[in-house]
């Protein structure tokens, strides 16, 4: 690798790293409230964090582009967000991870349709080895639509939910890679926790659960670890496009791996590490055509 990759490269692995163990924490506290809660919780922690952290760096007043074009990524993360958090409330942490894999092959597709950047035939071949992996990894440990996690296989809802958080991240990181080179890091994060947290006040106040004193310090924590783990990839992706750091993205299986033994007695099956082999496989063909 080349010492100019390193830094972008390291980045990545570290904001990886810090979002698996948030991941982790909410999936820990998940099991205590309804997914519009939790989520609106994170935000709403993100968002004071990220205040603070705004009073400090003092970036430029947003222009009306950075305004607008933010907002539609604070409402991409608030779909990838709720359906990611339900999906570790009803999946195992290690499965639930392994889905978002799908999300450079997205990136890949999105990259054709809203960049106008031509689909190869090996992307193509990357992009159906991809599906077959994901496929693997549904069917492989059987389905349930009861639950919300049954021992005997892995919940259909959640699965849905999984997929459709990748596919939105991917579309999200299509505008992140537009707009780190333009906008204060610090700005793109802020917009990431505002506008989710607005939008979630009333389906959270509707399902309302009371808020153990103790989760509090919890969820200041998640919020704390979602600041420092987006500007740390929001600062690698300033630094190197996303077809270089897509390999740090499989990490997290690694990470999610160890953090589901460790606090949940979770084992990945054979089907999720046969199944995330294929999507890994199916996204080097993609970017290899791609840088092809």
């Amino acid at each position: 690798m080349k010492p100019v990759l390193s830094l972008p490269f390291l980045l990545a692995l570290a904001g990886i790293a810090v979002l698996c163990a948030m991941d982790a924490m909410i999936k820990a506290v998940g099991v205590r409230y309804p997914t519009f809660q939790l989520a609106f919780l994170r935000f709403l922690a993100g968002f004071l964090w990220t205040i603070a952290a705004v009073a400090i760096l003092r970036p430029a007043f947003p222009s009306r582009e950075t305004i607008r074009v933010n907002t539609l990524r604070g409402l991409i993360g608030l779909v990838t967000a709720t359906s990611f958090f339900y999906a570790l409330q009803t999946l195992p942490l290690a499965e639930a991870i392994a889905f978002s894999f799908l999300s450079p092959l997205f990136l890949a597709l999105f990259g054709a349709l809203i960049l106008g950047e031509a689909i190869r035939r090996a992307t193509l071949g990357g992009l159906s080895l991809g599906f077959i992996g994901m496929l693997v990894m549904t069917f492989g440990h059987g389905l349930t639509t009861g639950g919300p996690l049954i021992s005997a296989g892995l919940h259909l809802p959640g699965v849905l939910a999984a997929v459709a958080s990748a596919i939105s991240y991917a579309f999200g990181l299509v505008l992140l890679r537009q707009r780190a080179q333009q906008d204060a890091l610090i700005l793109i994060v802020l917009f990431q926790t505002t506008v989710p947290a607005i939008l979630l006040i009333g389906p959270a106040w509707w399902v309302w659960q009371p808020v153990a004193g103790g989760d509090l310090w919890l969820f200041l924590a998640i919020g704390g670890f979602g600041l420092c783990g987006h500007m740390l990839l929001a600062n690698a992706f300033k630094r190197a496009e996303a077809s270089r750091l897509a390999p740090t993205e499989y990490s997290a299986l690694v990470i999610a791996a160890i953090l589901g033994y460790a606090f949940f007695a979770e084992v990945p099956g054979a089907a999720t590490l046969v199944g995330a082999g294929l999507v890994i496989s199916g996204t080097v063909v993609a970017m290899r055509a791609k840088g092809g």
